[in-house]
């Protein structure tokens, strides 16, 4: 596909096309265990909109520009495991944490009031 985004959501940049799922930490407005299955989002943070040729580039966000999406589901992360030792002092620490993720998918970038892609 030609059109793509560039989002910033949980604390980093995305790359987004339409017709993609993708996982985030939390969207700012919502929490993540109150989102359900096909819950409606709309994202205004775009940071970049890339159309057949033309670039748009905002500072720091696009005007009239959002992404047009739907939860799929909240899951947990990949496990991060946190392991600490000190060598000759017997001092052994391990711990693990898993991140809420929220699974979501993009059905349309929308420029100025128009689908660039639906």
């Amino acid at each position: 596909m030609n059109t793509y985004a560039v989002i910033g959501t949980g604390g980093e940049q995305l790359r987004v096309e339409p017709g993609r799922f993708y996982d985030v930490r939390y969207f700012a407005s919502l929490e993540p265990d109150k989102l359900g299955p096909n819950t409606k989002i709309l994202i205004h943070r775009v940071l970049m909109i890339c159309n057949e040729s033309t670039i748009n580039i905002g500072q720091p966000w696009l005007k009239g520009a959002m992404i047009k999406g739907r939860i799929l589901h909240s899951r947990l992360g990949n496990k991060i495991t946190i392991y600490r030792m000190r060598s000759k002092k017997k001092m052994r620490r391990e711990l693990g944490h898993r991140q809420n993720l929220v699974r979501f998918v993009v059905d349309s970038i929308c420029f100025n009031g128009k689908d660039l892609y639906k």
